[in-house]
């Protein structure tokens, strides 16, 4: 049986437009079943509180806000399970980058400068 760790990294992609991004790993305290976010919440509460990402309900899986790239994948961090050999969490390489995880997700139909620009002509 292999022993549970007490403590597992998880490196994120820190940056904002038109800076170069670059990766921090963090040591987080392992509990069996633990999700991406509950990682990213418990090192905003105890490590960095200037670490951006967004999500409103926890581990639901309701929302769709929490979208982020984990070792590549895109996944909801609320559902996406934490490994014990660690990860890389990125935001969504898709979407336009605000700042750390944190992405433009406005459909482009309901971004609003598409908006104006469709109700002004053009």
């Amino acid at each position: 049986m292999t022993a549970v760790p007490e403590t597992v990294s998880i490196s994120i992609q820190r940056g904002a437009p038109g800076e170069e991004s670059h990766l921090e790993t963090y040591d987080v305290p392992y509990r069996e079943g633990m999700s991406v976010l509950d990682a990213v919440v418990w090192i905003r509460t105890h490590v960095d509180s200037s670490i951006a990402f967004r999500y409103s309900c926890v581990n639901a899986n309701a929302c769709k806000e929490c979208m982020v790239a984990v070792n590549g994948k895109t996944e909801y961090a609320c559902t996406a399970r934490l490994s014990t050999d660690g990860m890389t969490v990125g935001p969504l390489t898709n979407k336009t980058l605000i700042r750390d995880l944190v992405t433009d997700i406005v459909p482009p139909k309901e971004n609003l400068r598409t908006i104006l620009a469709e109700r002004d002509g053009g």
